[in-house]
């Protein structure tokens, strides 16, 4: 059996008989955890040994776990600092800023890995302008390639540990107010302006190997009409031929208000899947999310599964090994003080 195209989610801390049957949907690829699915790191790795001993190849777990405000899991996991404090760290010391931005990349990735996670949607690589609120800390810097030198860096720490990364939220949700998850935000730029700045990350991780992309839930006029998650202008003619990614592209999340448009939870589903994406996601709404699995039918796009295999995490440690890894030790005394001092007045 192969990786579905779909990435549902679950209720709770484990899983229901329902959930069970749709886990071993043909449709379903993988399944991103939340906090509501976190009560213990023992719990933890319980359910992600389950979720994968149900199918072969195993289905993808993922997670958002960034670091600052956009962080699932806590009991048991290093408290991970926001990225925008890697750029301000940049200002002052660039060394000492890429350095702990690469050891922020593997530790999050090796706690991850340790606790059954395949992947984080990590790193955001939007432009911080202080304009989107939903964005905000999230985005390591204002300046593109201040990002991208970082989102290297932090993708490298990733790898390293045995984490793909992925790209978000592509060509850029920095420049527009309104939240995609409340709302419809529409960026009005011509596509050399956003070319020229938003998308620059991407098409520099690429360059560098990015395994994955998250398109965003954003319309931007002057090139499509319809949120880029949906635009095969956006997806197969500039992400894929014009800048060469090779990669697997995950939808956003369905349920959002941006996504709303494009109708019923299979027409939007079908509509990513048409544009692009390899894979879509549909979070917080179970029913809707069988109705999508059952709604594409015998679904085959033999592409898409060969990327979304790469997906999986190659874990290196066990949670007692890797505690006991002397540089998840002194990485984990590093890391403290980020999430502590936003002046960052550290000798490290």
């Amino acid at each position: 059996m192969t990786l579905g195209p779909v990435m549902i989610d679950l209720i709770g801390t484990e899983i229901t008989p329902v959930e069970r049957d749709m886990l071993l949907h043909p449709n379903t690829g993988g399944v991103i955890l939340f906090t509501r699915n976190f009560e213990s790191i023992e719990q933890l790795e319980s359910l992600t040994q389950e979720i994968h001993s149900l199918r072969h190849p195993h289905l993808l777990i993922a997670v958002d776990h960034e670091g600052g405000r956009v962080q699932r899991f806590h009991d048991g996991f290093t408290r991970l600092p926001a990225m925008a404090i890697f750029g301000r760290l940049y200002k002052s010391n660039k060394d000492k800023a890429k350095q702990l931005a690469e050891k922020t990349g593997w530790l999050m990735a090796a706690e991850c890995l340790a606790a059954g996670i395949d992947f984080s949607f990590a790193p955001v690589l939007d432009l911080g302008h202080g304009i989107s609120g939903v964005i905000g800390d999230r985005a390591f810097d204002t300046s593109a390639d201040v990002i991208t030198i970082l989102a290297h860096e932090f993708m490298r720490g990733m790898k390293r540990a045995g984490m793909a990364a992925t790209g978000k939220h592509f060509p850029g949700h920095g420049s527009v107010k309104e939240d995609s998850h409340v709302g419809h935000p529409v960026d009005r730029r011509s596509l050399a302006d956003i070319m020229m700045d938003d998308s620059v990350p991407f098409e520099r991780m690429i360059s560098y190997g990015l395994a994955a992309v998250m398109p965003a839930h954003v319309v931007y006029p002057q090139v499509d009409d319809k949120p880029a998650g949906y635009s095969e202008r956006w997806l197969k003619d500039i992400l894929r031929k014009q800048l060469h990614f090779e990669g697997a592209i995950f939808s956003d999340d369905l349920s959002m208000q941006a996504a709303a448009p494009a109708g019923s939870f299979t027409d939007r589903a079908r509509a990513a899947l048409d544009a692009g994406c390899d894979m879509v996601l549909v979070c917080n709404h179970s029913a809707e999310a069988k109705q999508v699995l059952n709604g594409l039918g015998d679904y085959n796009n033999p592409a898409s599964a060969i990327r979304l295999i790469r997906m999986h995490g190659h874990k290196h440690y066990s949670r007692a090994q890797l505690h006991a890894n002397k540089e998840w030790q002194e990485t984990a005394a590093l890391i403290a003080p980020l999430t502590d001092s936003p002046l960052l007045e550290l000798d490290v």
